[in-house]
C-alpha cells in the first residue's frame, strides 16, 4: 500500500513502535534521550504516572538495542534523531523485556502466576535468540520451576557465549502494589523481604550484572516497591526527578502544537490550533517532575492528548468526555492504592488541604518503604509520583506542590468524597446530584442542589465531629460540586486570590446550549454565632459577588452564559442563609 501521500494516523493506545513507524502513524520523536540515558546510568530506574507513554518508549528502546533488529535500523530509526546520531550500543544486545502487569495479585496464586509468566517470556527469549545461544539453553530453562532459577539458566548460557543482555522491566511494581492495597502490608512484605520470590528474582538479576546484564531500564508508577527491595537489589539509579529527563515521557507544548499543526495542514483540523490548545490545557497540561525544570513549559499527558485528537479527527469536535474512560479506570486504581484512613485522618486531611487551598508544601522523597506510606512527606511524595500533584514552585528548601489539571482534580474530588462517605457511613447519590445540577445549568434551579448537599453535610457532621470548621464545609462542598458533567468547578485559588470561593465554569465545548454559569461565595461562622453575624456575612458576600461578577476574567470565561451569583452562609454545619445576588 502506498502511504506516501496519506495522512498519518493517531497511535492512540498503541505501544508497538515498529507498527507505528511502518504503518504511517504519527510519532513524537523521543529518541534523543537514548544517548543521555546511556551516559547517566547503566541501571536506569524511572517512574512516571500511568498512561503517560512509558510502554511505547520501552518498546522503542527494545528495537534500538536488539541485535535482531539491526537490519531494520534504517527503516525504524532512519527518520528519527537517533537514526542520524546513533550511539555505539545500537543493536548490541540480546534484549529481555518483561512486564509484570498481567501477574495476578491473589496471594494464593501469585507466585505460580509469576513463574508461569516468566516461563513464557524466557521460552520466547530462547527461541528468538536460538541461533546465538547454546543449543541446550531452552531445555535448561524448561527444567527449572522457579523464575529466578530460569533466569539463572538464561544468564549462564549468555555468559558461556560471551553475550550481553539489556533487561527492560515494565510495571515492575504493578502486582506488588495490588497486593499492598488488597491484602495488606504483611502479604506485601512476603514478596519484597526475606525470601520473597520477587526479591529473589531481582537479587538474581543483580548477581549477573557483572558479566551478563550490561544495562537495565526499570519503570513503574512509584519507588515504593523498589525501596523495599533495595536490600537485595541496590544498584538501580533513580532518575525520576532528574531535570535532564523531565520532558522524556509525555508531550511538551511545542510537541502538541507541532502535532496539531500537522493535522491542520492536512485539512483535518478546522479550529485554530490556539483554540484547541486552550481546550486541552486545563485538562491535560501542567506536569513538572523536577524542581529544577520550573523555568521550562510544563508537560502534557501524552495519552490524553492523543485521545483528544483521535476523537476530534473523527468528528471535528472535542470529545464529549474530556477524561478518557480508560484513564479514569487507571486513576481510580491509583486512588484506591492511596489508602483511605477510616477515621478521616492525616491522609484525607492532606487531600482536603490540597483541594481547598490549592497547594501543599513538602519534599519529594526518592524512596520510602510501604510500611511508612502514611507518613506525611511520603504520602505527598506518593501523590506526586502518581501524577496527582506537580511541582509549581519552591518554598526555600521545600517544594510547592499543586494539582496539575482538571483531570486530576476530578480524581481528588472523588477521593475526598470517598473519604467523607467512609468516615461518616454516608450514602450520597451522585446521580441525583447530577440531575439537580441539570436544573441549575438549564433552568436556574439552584436552591434544591445546595439544599441537598447541605442536608447530607448536616447528617454526616452530626455523626462525625470532624466536620466542624470552614475548611471541612468548603472541602465537602467542593468534593461533590466537582463531580459533574456540566461545569468545571474552579476554587478561588485557581482564579487568583480575590475571586469568589467557587466558580462553576460552563462546559460549553460539550454543552454549547447551556444558559447559566455560577459564582458562589461561601461564608462560615461557628455554631454559637448570633443572627446579626449571619446577616452581616450574607451582606458581605453580596458585595464581594458583585465585584467578582464584574471581573473581566470572569466575563471572559462565562462565554455565552448568564452568571448567577449565589451567597451561602453556614452556621457550623447548618446552611442557614442562601440568596441569589444577581
Amino acid at each position: 500500500m502506498n502511504q506516501a501521500n496519506s495522512t498519518k494516523l493517531i497511535p492512540y493506545g498503541m505501544t508497538d513502535f515498529p507498527a507505528i513507524i511502518r504503518n504511517n502513524y504519527y510519532y513524537v520523536d523521543k529518541t534523543e534521550y537514548i544517548r543521555q540515558i546511556e551516559q547517566t546510568a547503566r541501571f536506569f530506574f524511572f517512574v512516571r504516572p500511568r498512561r503517560f507513554g512509558k510502554s511505547l518508549f520501552l518498546n522503542m528502546l527494545e528495537c534500538y538495542y536488539d541485535c535482531k533488529t539491526e537490519k531494520q535500523f534504517d527503516e525504524l530509526f532512519g527518520n528519527l534523531y537517533v537514526g542520524k546520531h546513533p550511539t555505539p550500543d545500537r543493536n548490541k544486545y540480546l534484549v529481555l523485556k518483561m512486564s509484570f502487569s498481567s501477574i495476578v495479585s491473589d496471594p494464593e496464586k501469585m507466585e505460580a502466576s509469576f513463574n508461569s509468566n516468566c516461563d513464557m517470556i524466557f521460552t520466547d527469549f530462547c527461541l528468538k535468540y536460538a541461533d546465538l545461544l547454546p543449543p541446550d539453553t531452552l531445555e535448561m530453562v524448561q527444567q527449572k520451576e522457579v523464575a529466578s532459577e530460569k533466569l539463572t539458566a538464561v544468564c549462564l548460557s549468555l555468559r558461556r557465549q560471551g553475550l550481553k543482555m539489556y533487561l527492560i522491566l515494565d510495571e515492575y511494581d504493578n502486582f506488588a502494589n495490588n497486593v499492598l492495597v488488597n491484602y495488606g502490608n504483611t502479604r506485601y512484605r512476603s514478596l519484597t523481604h526475606g525470601d520473597g520470590f520477587l526479591r529473589n528474582f531481582l537479587k538474581t538479576v543483580k548477581d549477573y550484572t557483572d558479566r551478563v546484564v550490561e544495562r537495565m531500564y526499570i519503570t513503574g508508577v512509584s519507588p515504593v516497591t523498589m525501596d523495599d527491595l533495595t536490600s537485595g537489589f541496590n544498584i538501580a539509579s533513580n532518575q525520576s526527578t532528574n531535570p535532564v529527563f523531565n520532558n522524556m515521557i509525555g508531550f511538551t507544548e511545542a510537541e502538541v502544537r507541532e502535532l496539531l499543526e500537522y493535522y491542520r495542514q492536512q485539512g483535518k483540523i478546522i479550529h485554530p490550533v490556539d483554540e484547541l490548545i486552550s481546550m486541552m490545557k486545563p485538562w491535560y497540561d501542567n506536569y513538572c517532575f523536577s524542581g529544577r525544570s520550573l523555568k521550562e513549559l510544563p508537560m502534557y499527558n501524552s495519552d490524553m492528548v492523543l485521545y483528544f485528537v483521535n476523537s476530534y479527527l473523527s468528528t471535528q469536535l472535542p470529545p464529549e468526555n474530556m477524561l478518557d474512560t480508560n484513564c479514569r479506570t487507571d486513576y481510580n486504581k491509583l486512588r484506591h492504592l492511596i489508602l483511605i484512613d477510616k477515621n478521616f485522618g492525616k491522609n484525607a486531611s492532606i487531600i482536603q488541604e490540597i483541594i481547598t487551598q490549592g497547594e501543599t508544601v513538602g519534599r519529594i522523597k526518592e524512596s520510602f518503604p510501604a510500611v511508612e506510606i502514611a507518613q506525611t512527606d511520603n504520602f505527598k511524595s506518593l501523590l506526586f509520583y502518581y501524577g496527582m500533584l506537580t511541582i509549581a514552585g519552591t518554598r526555600g528548601p521545600m517544594l510547592q506542590l499543586t494539582i496539575p489539571n482538571q483531570v486530576v482534580r476530578e480524581q481528588l474530588y472523588g477521593y475526598l468524597a470517598d473519604a467523607y462517605r467512609t468516615a461518616g457511613h454516608m450514602n450520597l447519590d451522585v446521580d441525583e446530584l447530577n440531575q439537580l445540577m441539570y436544573g441549575m445549568a438549564y433552568s436556574r434551579e439552584w436552591e434544591s442542589y445546595f439544599q441537598y448537599i447541605a442536608t447530607r453535610l448536616k447528617e454526616q457532621s452530626s455523626i462525625r465531629e470532624f466536620m466542624e470548621g470552614e475548611a471541612h464545609v468548603k472541602g465537602f462542598l467542593l468534593s461533590y460540586m466537582g463531580m459533574n458533567s456540566y461545569y468545571i468547578t474552579m476554587p478561588e485559588y485557581e482564579m487568583n486570590k480575590g475571586f469568589s470561593d467557587f466558580y462553576l465554569i460552563p462546559n460549553l465545548p460539550q454543552l454549547p446550549d447551556m444558559p447559566y454559569s455560577y459564582a458562589i461565595e461561601v461564608k462560615y461562622c461557628p455554631r454559637d454565632a448570633k443572627d446579626a453575624e449571619v446577616e452581616k456575612l450574607l451582606e458581605d458576600a453580596g458585595i464581594q459577588l458583585a465585584q467578582y461578577v464584574a471581573c473581566p476574567k470572569v466575563q471572559e470565561k462565562k462565554g455565552t452564559t448568564e452568571i448567577i451569583a449565589i451567597a451561602l452562609v453556614f452556621r457550623g454545619w447548618d446552611l442557614v442563609k442562601f440568596k441569589q445576588i444577581s
